[in-house]
């Protein structure tokens, strides 16, 4: 998620940081620690008591402790050319991206908490905001709602979705699609806030750790994921506040417990 975003604001240290170049810091300072780092795909992990095998693609790797660090990715609405325009005018977060788009266009994508809690934000800095909802109806709370339609700046449109995205290389407006009647219509903006949930990507553990009804590692701040040895830290675990400086908390939380527990076994 960090690499999607051009600009950090909230991490100790840095006034602002892109989020690329934290990532590259943090892999840079690790691998001068000694950490070697593999790029491969997991598709498994079995639990053997003292020794954990994760499978993957390359081939297998074996190990006392296991930290299960995967986060959580945005859920997009699976569409042509979506990839394509994630940071070059599809974004997920106002706080990060938002000032881009001062004194401009913006649509967001969805009509939860979460997405009406963006259009508030943006209302603020953009000129237009659009909120695209699929449903005929706000699922956020009644107060945001309030909220949104006091807004003289934001315009709602429900039972209507998303179907296609158009611009060369920026993103420069979204095709429509009434639910009602399947009439389609454009609409231009500058960016568009996609803010319809996130999916942890923890399904190759399901069978070694706990996972909630939204899939997501049930474990505390003390990071233990439940078996002997299974660690869970940052975004892909059960918690209220998910930033990058929490998830670094965790990952120190998460790192000094999996030590304690291979010292343990000696």
């Amino acid at each position: 998620q960090v690499t999607f975003s051009p600009k950090i604001e909230n991490y100790p240290g840095f006034g602002e940081v892109s989020g690329m170049e934290l990532s590259d810091k943090m892999v840079e300072q690790a691998i001068a620690l000694g950490a070697e780092v593999e790029l491969d795909t997991v598709l498994s992990l079995e639990d053997k008591g003292e020794s954990k095998i994760l499978h993957c693609e390359g081939g297998e790797f074996e190990g006392k402790a296991v930290i299960i660090a995967t986060g959580a990715k945005h859920r997009m609405l699976g569409l042509e050319d979506e990839e394509r325009f994630v940071g070059n005018g599809i974004s997920f977060c106002a706080v990060c991206d938002g000032a881009f788009y001062k004194g401009k266009t913006v649509g967001v994508v969805g009509g939860g908490n979460s997405a009406l809690q963006e259009a508030i934000l943006l209302s603020d800095l953009a000129e237009k905001v659009y909120v695209i909802q699929d449903l005929d109806f706000l699922t956020g709370e009644k107060k945001l709602a309030e909220q949104i339609y006091e807004k003289d700046n934001v315009e709602v449109i429900t039972g209507t979705k998303v179907t296609a995205f158009s611009g060369e290389t920026e993103l420069d407006g979204v095709e429509l699609t009434k639910n009602a009647d399947g009439s389609v219509s454009k609409l231009s903006v500058d960016g568009l806030f996609i803010a319809i949930g996130l999916i942890p990507q923890n399904e190759a553990f399901a069978n070694v750790i706990t996972l909630d009804e939204r899939g997501y590692a049930s474990a505390d701040e003390s990071c233990v994921a439940g078996s002997n040895g299974i660690f869970v830290a940052g975004d892909c675990r059960t918690k209220k506040i998910r930033q990058v400086a929490t998830a670094a908390a965790d990952g120190a939380v998460a790192a000094l417990a999996a030590c304690d527990y291979v010292d343990s076994m000696k």
